[in-house]
């Protein structure tokens, strides 16, 4: 029947595709045969037309709506899958009979009445270029390829597509210039083909599209003015045309088309490009705008009054251009605001009072500039204010005691008459007044002459205070080499019972001490305790180097190994602050958690935080810097997933603290392979500014959520997606920070997944270890995914990852016959149903 069925489906399609839905009457009559096989022709149609039903339900597995694909359009996609280059296989439904592409059997295709309206084939790996061809899908509405490596042009005949609304083409390798046909689809509501390798000029006939709400060119190399006619569209919500070779002025049409027209214009983002001019005042005729990005040009001339009449505006850049003369005082009318960033341009003057009237301003940046006088004392106000800089400019005065404690001495640093922020900058009190001689004799003559004996005196006087100083500091140091002496021998908190013996517990409280360097060393509890020139005469060896700061492998004097994190400079809080935090975080103490045992604090401003050392690295080295022989079974990796999982619990429901900068390089095992969280909480140590470049590099890492983009916070649910990214790569042994076919690991695997091969997922060390470990793994693996979630409430918590671990964990002993025979091959199924 099977045999049956495949050699009728060649003559069903050629009814299907030549359009011969009923047989040809009248060649029979001309042979003159009509007659006396009409009955039996019929018959043989009817069968073939049941046997096409029943073969398209076997192949498909799927019900047969009936629907046929146009002739036109089923030429149009075989074209289109010639042109792609498909080395995942994506398009392998795509059949050459073209039985299913209308019922949901080709992916990525959906029809109405046998006509294609979308093409949505995302992050699938394809290159190749995109056919011409495709304007005889006259249906098309929606065609989505982003995330994919196409190269060659963006096809001229997409303007010829009438039903044409979405075009989502970034993320590519697109070449050549932006066709201006595009601008004849009527219909037409998002362009987006940005991050491509596109050049030319924008066509100013893509504001023909009426409808269109959505442009995206952005971060391509777009060069030429800015069209006038996207100033004057009234439908544009969404224009982005960053990071580009974009020249010339802005326009200052915008809202001036008509007076008919409600201009939508929500978002404008022009940065990173070549533009130059002034800035338009005819922008403040756009009530809806919420953000305007203008930095990193060559725009000179003032800022605009007029931007006061901008009631919706939240955001505000015009960093990194030549602007210059005052800031308006009508920027305080900007109530909605809530970043403004302005450094490094040539604004002077002072700082408008009026700013403190923008009560929920969180980013304000006005460093880099010539602003002159004080800082106004309305800015105290400003309670949501999370990041403020005014430094290198000419500002003078004192700086109010609220912003100076809130901020680092970084926000106020480059202007040598302003004073109280640091306590180097303190503020000189006023001088005492002259009081005039009280006394009744004659005065002195105030220009006598010194004689010889006065000289004398005075020469061996200031000698006396000099040998008295010599003396004083020789005494000092003779003290503290003997309480260092004393400290070595087991006086403070390390007592020796011969050669050979353990360490004594040091005093639960801390311990501070100064060394011949000078700072201060704070001890917590630990096995030793040791001195400031231990640590720092210590043998070090370089572990690894963060955003943070540098790691080492410190080995003291006496042969014990700390780990040593020194913080990077300037991006630590100031010493109170810095003291506060870190005495919170030494009091954690957990199985799962790397301890920190002590800090210190230099004279020149450098802080080292002393932590528990772990002779086999962090997991990433363990993981992707063995060597072929050496393999890691997958009871081990569940354990050590688990014992990362338990620490995080810990520290979200009993300690009340985010981790913050969760990745494999920052857990480290133990000689038996157990994993300890390590450098917990650093982020509470250094300032917001230096936070969100931590944020930003860590991101291109791969393990932080996408929210952070955004939020620039962290929370335990960005800590629950790095906890799921550290999974996934035990699951896979792939690296986070290396991407695969141009996606990060949680999109890798999410893609895989969804492909139904699943069994690619897996690194091969764990389908072929002879356990017996399918279901542990594909458990785990959906664990993983729900941790990675885009959304961070669909996130589970923490403890709820671990009670799920838990339950997956496995019996030893069920490995212990690994390589008794069983090959592994059935571990996972190499397609899921």
């Amino acid at each position: 029947m099977d045999d049956q069925i495949q050699l009728l489906n060649p003559e069903i399609m050629q009814f299907q595709l030549e359009g011969e839905a009923a047989w040809s009457w009248d060649t029979y009559k001309k042979k003159g045969k009509w007659k006396q096989d009409s009955r039996l022709r019929t018959h043989k149609f009817f069968c073939v037309f049941l046997l096409m039903l029943f073969s398209f339900g076997l192949v498909s597995g799927k019900r047969w709506d009936g629907v046929v694909v146009t002739k036109a359009d089923y030429q149009a996609l075989r074209a289109l899958k010639q042109e792609f280059v498909d080395l995942r296989g994506v398009l392998r439904s795509w059949n050459d009979s073209g039985i299913g592409a209308c019922s949901g059997g080709w992916i990525g295709i959906k029809c109405v009445n046998g006509q294609v309206i979308a093409i949505q084939l995302p992050w699938k790996g394809l290159s190749g270029r995109i056919s011409e061809k495709i304007s005889q899908l006259q249906a098309l509405r929606k065609i989505s390829l982003h995330d994919n490596v196409l190269s060659g042009p963006v096809p001229t005949f997409l303007g010829f597509l009438p039903n044409l609304r979405g075009v989502y083409l970034f993320n590519n390798q697109l070449s050549g210039s932006i066709p201006p046909s595009i601008g004849n689809c009527p219909l037409l509501q998002t362009l987006d083909i940005s991050n491509n390798q596109l050049n030319g000029m924008i066509p100013p006939s893509l504001a023909n599209s009426t409808r269109l709400y959505r442009l995206n060119l952005s971060f391509n190399s777009i060069s030429g003015p800015i069209p006038l006619s996207l100033s004057q569209s009234p439908s544009l919500i969404f224009l982005a045309l960053q990071h580009n070779n974009l020249s010339g002025s802005i326009p200052d049409t915008w809202g001036t088309k008509s007076v008919n027209h409600s201009y939508q214009l929500k978002s404008l983002t022009l940065d990173h490009n070549l533009l130059s001019g002034k800035i338009p005042a005819s922008l403040s005729k756009l009530g809806f705008l919420e953000e305007i990005n203008l930095s990193h040009n060559q725009i000179d001339g003032v800022m605009p009054n007029e931007f006061g009449s901008l009631p919706s505006l939240v955001t505000l850049n015009l960093e990194n251009n030549q602007l210059d003369n005052q800031i308006p005082d009508s920027i305080g009318k900007l109530r909605n605001l809530s970043v403004l960033y302005l450094s490094n341009n040539q604004f002077k003057g002072r700082i408008p009072d009026t700013i403190g009237d923008i009560s929920g301003i969180t980013l304000l940046n006005l460093s880099e500039n010539n602003l002159t006088g004080e800082i106004p004392t309305s800015l105290v106000n400003l309670s949501n204010l999370a990041s403020f800089d005014v430094s290198y400019n000419n500002l003078s005065g004192i700086v109010p005691s609220v912003l100076a404690r809130k901020f680092s001495a970084s926000s106020f640093v480059g202007n040598l008459q302003l004073c109280g922020y640091s306590s180097s900058t303190l503020c000189a009190s006023p001088p005492p007044e002259n009081l005039p001689s009280t006394s009744n004799g004659t005065p002195k003559n105030p220009h006598r002459k010194l004689s010889t004996k006065d000289i004398v005196l005075i020469a061996a006087g200031a000698l006396l205070v000099v040998l008295l100083i010599l003396c004083c500091v020789l005494l000092c140091c003779l003290i503290r080499k003997r309480a260092a002496s004393k400290s070595k021998d087991g006086k403070i908190g390390l007592a020796s019972t011969g050669r050979g013996a353990k360490p004594v517990l040091a005093s639960e409280r801390e311990v501070e001490s100064d060394g011949e360097a000078g700072g201060k060393l704070v001890h917590f509890d630990g096995p030793f305790v040791f001195t400031v020139d231990d640590l720092l005469c210590a043998t070090a060896e370089i572990m690894g180097k963060s955003s943070y700061g540098t790691a080492y492998q410190a080995t003291l004097e006496d042969g014990n190994h700390v780990a040593v994190k020194r913080l990077r400079e300037k991006i630590s809080k100031a010493q109170k602050e810095f003291e506060i935090e870190v005495v919170e975080l030494g009091k954690i103490r957990h199985p799962d958690i790397l301890s920190l045992r002590a800090y210190y604090m230099g004279p020149k401003g450098e802080k080292l935080l002393v932590y528990d050392y772990k002779s086999n690295g962090s997991l990433s080295s363990f993981l992707h810097a063995r060597g072929p022989e050496t393999s890691i079974p997958w009871p081990t990796r569940l354990t050590i997933a688990i014992g990362i999982t338990r620490g995080l619990s810990y520290l979200h429901t009993e300690e009340n603290i985010k981790h913050g900068s969760l990745t494999s390089s920052n857990v480290l095992l133990d000689e038996h392979n157990n994993p300890k969280i390590a450098y917990v909480g650093l982020y509470r140590l250094i300032t917001s500014a230096a936070n969100t470049n931590m944020i930003a590099t860590a991101g291109m890492m791969g393990y932080f959520a996408p929210e952070l983009s955004k939020l620039k916070n962290a929370s335990t649910k960005t800590d629950v997606y790095s906890l799921g990214v550290i999974i996934l790569e035990l699951l896979t042994g792939k690296s986070p920070s290396e991407a695969t076919n141009g996606l990060n690991l949680p999109q890798w695997v999410a893609s895989t997944v969804k492909e139904e091969w699943t069994n690619e997922v897996f690194d091969v060390e764990l389908i072929g270890d002879g356990c017996n470990t399918g279901d542990e793994l594909l458990n785990t693996l959906k664990l993983a995914l729900h941790c990675v979630d885009p959304s961070p409430t669909a996130r589970p918590e923490a403890r709820e990852v671990l009670q799920k671990l838990e339950e997956i964990r496995p019996e030893l002993s069920d490995c212990t016959a690994a390589g008794s025979g069983d090959d592994g091959a059935g571990v996972v199924a190499g397609k899921t149903e």
